[in-house]
């Protein structure tokens, strides 16, 4: 049994190995050469950011119907998520990536040592991981008919939607990337879930949009709801 332990054990070592070469196919954002600069950091910040919230407000191309209940609603928070746009996924394929990768290096099934090529090597096979995860988790979501029925959309637009979250997932990885190579300040996954509770506050505050509540037309935003009902009221 130990011989076998230790066997299974430095399977890791191998696993790395082996994921290696398709680590290279991904794209990496290269270390700064210089120290960045505050400004800097605070400008490549705000562009992350911004780039995030226009995607979570484009919609994916091909869905028949976002209007339906959402099961993953209360989700939505803690993966930075928004129903129906290329965020439909949001953080969830980097949290599950890390988690899983964590820990199978921490029960010493994947070795992992303190030299800088070996932390390398384990944070690309952790992002290629992470893009295992998004294209499973973007088929899944196709084929539940979270979307429409697939045999209603058809295989050519049950594959676009799949490419677009997948390249939303990668966009995702890169932008996570960029910030923890020192390009911006903080966390990734940090800023887009505080970001994304920021815009949704703001969202459902003051947004301009109506709805049927079964009492008339009102707007989405509260603020906006107020001050309209506060006007009309008789």
């Amino acid at each position: 049994q130990a011989v076998l332990c230790w066997r299974f054990l430095d399977m890791g070592v191998r696993f790395l190995d082996i994921v290696k070469p398709f680590c290279a196919i991904l794209p990496e954002i290269a270390r700064p050469e210089r120290k960045i600069q505050f400004r800097e950091r605070v400008l490549w910040t705000g562009i992350t950011l911004m780039i995030f919230l226009f995607c979570c407000q484009i919609p994916l191309f091909g869905i028949m119907s976002s209007e339906s209940a959402d099961p993953l609603y209360w989700l939505r928070v803690i993966s930075a998520s928004n129903k129906g746009t290329l965020m439909e996924l949001g953080i969830s394929p980097i949290i599950t990536s890390g988690l899983i990768m964590q820990l199978l290096a921490g029960i010493q099934v994947l070795s992992v040592g303190d030299a800088p090529k070996d932390r390398a090597l384990f944070n690309g096979a952790q992002k290629l991981f992470g893009m295992v995860i998004t294209i499973g988790q973007a088929s899944v979501y196709v084929m539940s008919g979270i979307y429409g029925a697939p045999s209603d959309l058809g295989a050519g637009i049950c594959l676009l939607i799949i490419l677009q979250l997948t390249f939303a997932g990668l966009l995702v990885l890169m932008l996570d990337e960029l910030l923890q190579k020192g390009y911006g300040l903080g966390s990734g996954i940090s800023l887009f879930i505080a970001t994304n509770i920021c815009e949704t506050i703001i969202w459902k505050a003051f947004s301009p949009t109506t709805i049927n509540t079964g009492r008339g037309t009102e707007f989405e935003g509260a603020i906006i709801s107020l001050f309209h009902l506060l006007a009309t009221r008789s």
